[in-house]
């Protein structure tokens, strides 16, 4: 930084007066090397006097004019290259015989013949050096602060350790450039630290004009969840892009790259503090003992056996149908138990459909598991009102299947994983989750003291952010490719949670159960899809294209609600929650019917969807759900075919749509 601040100022000097520099600096190596000469000549330092500085004179009259001819100072010095140092040669060498002309063949009293001689070579080693020096010295300091001015600008806000060390790790980056630093801290505003100015964050849009900051680094590890947003708040208006700060283990050991340097965090999106785990109620639930997951290689179900892991489990079974996502979260998983020291963990995956009555059965027996969490599930919306007839045979029959063998093995606790969807439901997959929340509560009421084996409950919640499927990492890869953001309605409504938090609320509502117990997390307040999806865009350095601005660089696009989706989702059917020892967790106590009468109706649900009836399948729903109504007329696509369709290129459109979660808010 002390070079380049050296530096700056000479290279930015007009051309004019780099050559009249240039020319000052030969013209004292002339007068530098004639005094040379007459100290070597004499074996002695000495004064000019006299007749002694004629060849000052005579080597400034004659040099200067020569090189200027030769062209010695059209070159860029800081390019200089062997042609640059022959045009050197060639000038002195005719400067040279000249001056040995003078002062050493015609001679001149008083001025010894060797002056005339040593001088010319004594210069001739003088500018080449000085030439050289220029090239190395600014040359390289100039490919830096190009190099600089060419990478990304950043600011970090926070001006504390954190910053600090985050700014020493990109000292070296071949991507980002470091300016200054934002603080909200008076006492730091208008200083300098690490030679870079701390800044006022109220000044942010101007500086980022003024600088041509187009990224903001968050490093603010220790600063609450609500002081967070209101930063992004504030920088939203700023059009930069907003990352956060890496790992601060990674941090604190040097590793920091900028690979390492991350969106926003989904909790930033989110914007609400999440509340910390209660470890009794995760150890009650699963430390020691042997945990079963299905659906282990889906968004819910993965992140559940992350969470289950580190809570050191003696055994974690894996149950998945898609072999790929088994695969994945097994492997995931080893290198996770390694990273805990869980040595004598024992991760099991298991390849298995929870239709499988007989296989399920098998398995339970085999490694006795004592808590089983039931993930296993189709829960994109269009997907499955359009496959409907697999839909509810995975939903609903899965579910009956999995609990009856849970029973019969001896497992202690059963939860389902629910969703708000299956409160008052305008679509099959809400409807099928629901009968699958009936299905669990008649058991759970069906089964005498002496006939349960096992606990029953479920779980109800919105949308997960970082799911498949989920809107945020769908509107970021949107923003990358430059739009449309794509929502279905602009008034459209969600409740959203963290992956993790969710996952922890589960295994917590779970260890709390009494049998029947229908859980409700507490997820906030809805979030607005529109609002969204513009805060995205705008702590992505970007703005909306809408009527008031019509410059602007990303599109909200509706789409149209999809079949089965609704603007607002609850998560109450009644109005009677009832608190818990958990702040966020509430319990509900749903109507249901009997199992007697509710196996009745399973069977001829099922017996319909064995013929693929969807008109009986779906009036049984409507029977059986409350509050179920479909919004569009119910199909299962592979049962439709072009010669029985004649819309068959929008139902092509619409299979491709639901498949698309690029238009996914609500699933």
């Amino acid at each position: 930084m002390p070079m380049q601040a050296l530096v700056a100022p000479l290279l930015a000097m007009p051309r004019a007066a780099k050559r009249a520099l240039a020319l000052l600096v030969d013209s004292g190596l002339c007068v530098l090397t004639i005094w040379l000469a007459y100290c070597f000549r004499l074996n002695e330092w000495t004064v000019l006097t006299g007749v002694q500085w004629l060849p000052v004179f005579v080597s400034l009259c004659m040099a200067l004019p020569i090189f200027i001819v030769m062209g010695m100072y059209r070159a860029i010095f800081r390019y200089a290259n062997m042609a640059a140092f022959i045009a050197v040669l060639k000038a002195i060498a005719i400067y040279g015989v000249a001056f040995m002309t003078i002062f050493t063949a015609l001679s001149v009293p008083g001025v010894p013949r060797t002056v005339g001689i040593l001088q010319p070579f004594l210069l001739l080693i003088a500018i080449g050096l000085s030439r050289l020096g220029i090239r190395y010295w600014l040359g390289d300091t100039y490919q830096r602060i190009l190099h600089q001015n060419t990478l990304a600008k950043v600011l970090i806000y926070g001006a504390g350790n954190a910053g600090r060390q985050l700014a020493g790790a990109l000292t070296n980056s071949a991507e980002l450039n470091v300016v200054g630093y934002l603080d909200d801290d008076p006492r730091l505003k208008g200083g300098i630290m690490g030679g870079l100015p701390i800044y006022d964050p109220s000044d942010l849009p101007v500086l980022a004009e003024a600088l041509g900051v187009h990224n903001v680094l968050l490093a603010l590890p220790s600063a609450s969840r609500q002081r967070r947003n209101e930063i992004l708040e504030h920088i939203r208006k700023a059009r930069v892009n907003v990352r956060t700060l890496p790992d601060l283990t990674a941090l604190a050991q040097g590793r920091v790259a900028v690979s390492d340097i991350r969106e926003l965090e989904i909790e930033d999106l989110l914007g609400r503090e999440a509340v910390a785990p209660r470890q009794e109620l995760l150890d009650k639930a699963m430390r020691n003992k042997v945990v079963m997951v299905t659906g282990a290689g889906g968004s819910i179900g993965g992140e559940l056996c992350r969470q289950i892991l580190r809570n050191a489990p003696s055994s974690l079974i894996l149950i998945d149908q898609n072999e790929f996502a088994l695969y994945n979260i097994h492997a995931e998983l080893l290198k996770l138990a390694e990273v805990y020291k869980h040595e004598s963990l024992q991760i099991v995956p298991i390849l298995c459909s929870v239709r499988d009555q007989d296989r399920m059965e098998h398995i339970m027996q085999s490694w006795r598991p004592q808590t089983l969490y039931h993930a296993a599930a189709y829960k994109h919306v269009p997907l499955v009102e359009h496959n409907a007839v697999e839909g509810i045979k995975n939903n609903v029959m899965g579910t009956l299947i999995t609990a009856r063998a849970a029973n019969k093995c001896g497992v202690s606790n059963f939860v389902l994983i629910s969703t708000d969807k299956a409160v008052r439901p305008t679509n099959v997959m809400g409807a099928s989750k629901r009968l699958a929340e009936m299905v669990l509560q008649a058991l759970a009421a069906e089964l005498t003291a002496d006939r349960l084996r096992t606990n029953f409950s479920m779980v109800r919640f919105g949308n997960v952010l970082g799911s498949s499927g989920s809107v945020v990492p769908l509107f970021r890869q949107q923003i990358k490719d430059g739009g449309p953001v794509t929502l279905t309605h602009p008034k459209i409504t969600r409740y959203f949670m963290t992956i993790s938090e969710a996952s922890q609320l589960v295994i917590q509502a779970g260890a709390m159960a009494d049998g029947g117990d229908v859980f409700l997390l507490d997820m906030g307040e809805p979030v607005r899809i529109a609002d969204l999806a513009r805060k995205m865009v705008e702590l992505s350095g970007l703005t909306v294209r809408d009527i008031d601005n019509p410059e602007g660089d990303i599109e909200l696009a509706v789409t149209g609600l999809r079949p089965g989706e609704k603007l607002y989702e609850e998560l109450l059917i009644g109005d009677n929650p009832e608190t818990t020892e958990h702040p966020r967790i509430m319990k509900a106590r749903e109507d249901f019917l009997s199992w007697a009468e509710l196996s009745k109706k399973l069977n001829s649900l099922n017996a319909s969807l064995d013929r693929n009836d969807m008109v009986a399948a779906r009036a049984t729903l409507a029977e059986l759900v409350s509050g179920y109504s479909s919004t569009g007329e119910v199909s299962d696509l592979a049962f439709t075919g072009a010669e029985t369709n004649p819309a068959h290129e929008d139902v092509n459109a619409l299979a491709s749509a639901a498949g698309n979660q690029l238009r996914t808010t609500g699933a």
